[in-house]
């Protein structure tokens, strides 16, 4: 596999460097108590060794003024962004937030991918590179505008798609290159954008997991030729649901308004000149007003989950068979809204990941799987060989598709190696970060027994 990576030592002070502005100063204590080891597996009839607890999230602070802000919206009925100012107001602070000029609030972060790609133009017979390792909305839009999601392979030491290996998936068909900062972590922009330019090639970044991330100082989603963020109730910053588009771009702000309002010209007041095809895709008074109350908040949590995975990545290192996920060099903040690393068996006598898996979670220190491989998912093949899909593709088109569809980087992280914690996990202390790494150093202590059992 190419890997366009730091050595690890590079990595480390690359790392460092990337939270300087935050603030971040201080050693990196590492502690090991002899118990660790000695103390049998909880999942062998031993004493767990993690206490750490998930954040309670979403957060609600009354004296911030979250129950004012929600009533104030309530009390004066102007629940639609037609009818209130809320929302007019989140996209000028998000705007200023993300350092662009244009903000659309909307429904969700599917439908602000959804109508950045209808208003950049993309649509049948186009081609659209992305990465396999994403949640399943990222795909999703691409087939609601009867595109061809076409699956560059993972660089697995980032979990981000790999830049190098572009350039062999481009056709006469490729219009748009969609790169996902994958929990939090940052895409290789540099390269991505020199081959969009090179290419004459739309970048949209799904920037859903990615709040204040930054590259070479940039915050993510500023970038590309738009940016799409998601609100959900997991995110880093959230209102239940909700999402945004960003951009530089005014004419396409224009076409993105217009479609997320059923085609309006772009106003804030009621109308029926229509100008554009288009969804119901608002934003609600509600969900800006949460919004509004979470930036209040979002940096010094942001600042918190990075300390605490810095803490405890140093740790992990030290480990045997566990990688933390790698940052590419240009990479000067990650958002951490996943902490995620890699398992590798071999290095724990055997035993594979789902019993690793479940060895962490009778220690008090679950983490998840990630996801599974996109490209190999059931539903590609109901909606392109569907009447509407072959409409547009040949038969031979869609059978050559899938004959191409392969990305074994990916695989082997999505069945053999990905893990993740979730970004609740990192709002903690530093006592809590020291139970996860006890938790793993236990469990690579006595491999051998749990690969027996």
């Amino acid at each position: 596999m190419n890997k366009p990576l730091a050595k690890r030592r590079t990595f480390l002070q690359t790392a460092a460097a990337g939270t300087a502005g935050l603030g971040l100063a201080g050693p990196m204590i590492l502690t090991t108590a002899a118990s660790e080891t000695k103390e049998k597996l909880a999942m062998l009839g031993g004493t767990p060794i993690c206490k750490a607890k998930s954040a309670s999230w979403p957060k609600v602070v009354k004296e911030d003024g979250d129950e004012d802000a929600w009533m104030d919206v309530l009390n004066k009925k102007g629940w639609c962004r037609l009818d209130g100012e809320y929302v007019n107001t989140f996209e000028k602070e998000y705007a200023k937030f993300t350092g662009v000029k244009e903000c659309l609030a909307t429904s969700c972060g599917t439908t602000a991918l959804y109508t950045s790609l209808n208003a950049l133009g993309i649509g049948p017979g186009d081609e659209v590179l992305v990465t396999p390792y994403t949640f399943v909305a990222t795909i999703n839009v691409i087939l609601l505008q009867y595109a061809l999601p076409i699956f560059v392979d993972t660089d697995r030491e980032t979990f981000l798609i790999d830049p190098k290996k572009l350039e062999e998936k481009i056709t006469e068909k490729t219009r748009a290159i969609l790169p996902v900062h994958i929990g939090g972590n940052v895409c290789n922009m540099d390269a991505i954008m020199e081959v969009a330019k090179k290419h004459k090639l739309i970048v949209v970044e799904d920037a859903c997991q990615a709040h204040l991330a930054e590259w070479r100082g940039k915050k993510v989603g500023s970038i590309g030729n738009s940016g799409c963020f998601s609100f959900q109730v997991t995110k880093n910053l959230c209102s239940g649901e909700g999402g945004a588009v960003i951009t530089d771009d005014s004419d396409l702000m224009d076409r993105c308004f217009s479609f997320h309002s059923n085609g309006r010209e772009r106003t804030n007041k009621y109308g029926f000149g229509y100008v554009h095809n288009g969804i119901n895709a608002r934003m609600t008074e509600f969900s800006a007003a949460l919004l509004l109350q979470g930036m209040k908040r979002v940096e010094e949590q942001s600042r918190l989950r990075t300390e605490n995975a810095l803490y405890l990545s140093k740790q992990l290192e030290e480990i045997p068979g566990i990688h933390p996920a790698k940052m590419y060099e240009g990479t000067t903040r990650n958002a951490y809204h996943l902490y995620m690393f890699r398992y590798d068996a071999k290095e724990f006598g055997g035993v594979p990941r789902d019993k690793f898996l479940n060895a962490m979670s009778a220690e008090g220190a679950g983490c998840g799987s990630g996801y599974s491989p996109l490209n190999k998912e059931p539903f590609l093949k109901d909606a392109l060989y569907s009447r509407g899909y072959q409409a547009v593709y040949s038969k031979e088109r869609i059978d050559k598709y899938f004959s191409e569809n392969e990305c074994p980087e990916n695989d082997r992280l999505c069945k053999e190696e990905a893990c993740w914690w979730y970004q609740t996990q990192f709002l903690a202390t530093k006592e809590d970060m020291d139970q996860r790494a006890a938790a793993v150093r236990k469990i690579h202590a006595h491999a051998a027994e749990l690969a027996k059992a």
